[in-house]
């Protein structure tokens, strides 16, 4: 069973004003209502599943990404330097952070991770500003199942000499990403559980 919002609420969720409680819970809804579907699906991870959730439908969402940057911004340690990501899955996710933090007077940069070295030029890895040696990175996911996919961008940023001690997700399916983290030695926090999406949803097929 599948459940399309053909409307939806679109409050004025404001780049500074708007509190974290209906921001959060507006973009609860916005992931029930536009990424969350119920089927037969494989993951990237290879594993079969009878949900998915298409993070793209709300991160390029222009509400839903002004909902993430928010919350994203207010997750990150005092001490964060840059936010970064893997490529596809992250980068609306640590744009929308940084263009926040720039409203916020807290301007962090963002970092774009890429899966292959670029075949031209400098041959990085690693597109966005030049950091310090040591600078301090969060690592932000759209959805987290076994923690590979994130891992890869804390490697590639520890190899070009970054501190990276943290990853953020905004959603966690709980299948082993928490504790794969845990024992690679990094902080883990999401901002929604599968469980958290699954009962919002609920709600919305049965009003």
């Amino acid at each position: 069973m599948t459940y399309q919002a053909e409307t939806y609420a679109q409050p004025n969720i404001s780049a500074t004003t708007t509190d974290l409680v209906t921001v959060s819970q507006y973009l609860l809804d916005l992931l029930c209502q536009l990424a969350y579907k119920e089927g037969d699906f494989v993951l990237s991870s290879g594993q079969r599943s009878s949900y998915y959730i298409n993070g793209k439908q709300v991160t390029l969402h222009p509400q839903g990404a002004l909902a993430i940057g928010r919350i994203l911004l207010s997750m990150l340690p005092l001490e964060t330097q840059a936010v970064a990501g893997l490529t596809l899955g992250a980068d609306p996710i640590v744009s929308a952070v940084s263009v926040v933090s720039a409203y916020e007077n807290r301007p962090i940069p963002a970092l774009i991770i890429r899966k292959e070295a670029k075949g031209h030029g400098t041959r990085a890895y690693i597109e966005g500003p030049s950091l310090p040696e040591g600078a301090k990175v969060v690592v932000l996911e759209d959805v987290v199942t076994t923690g590979q996919s994130a891992m890869k961008a804390v490697d590639r940023l520890r190899e070009a000499g970054y501190t990276v001690n943290e990853v953020i997700s905004l959603v966690d399916r709980q299948q082993g990403g928490a504790e794969f983290y845990q024992q690679a030695g990094l902080q883990f926090k999401a901002v929604y559980t599968i469980k958290d999406i699954q009962e919002r949803y609920r709600q919305f097929i049965n009003s």
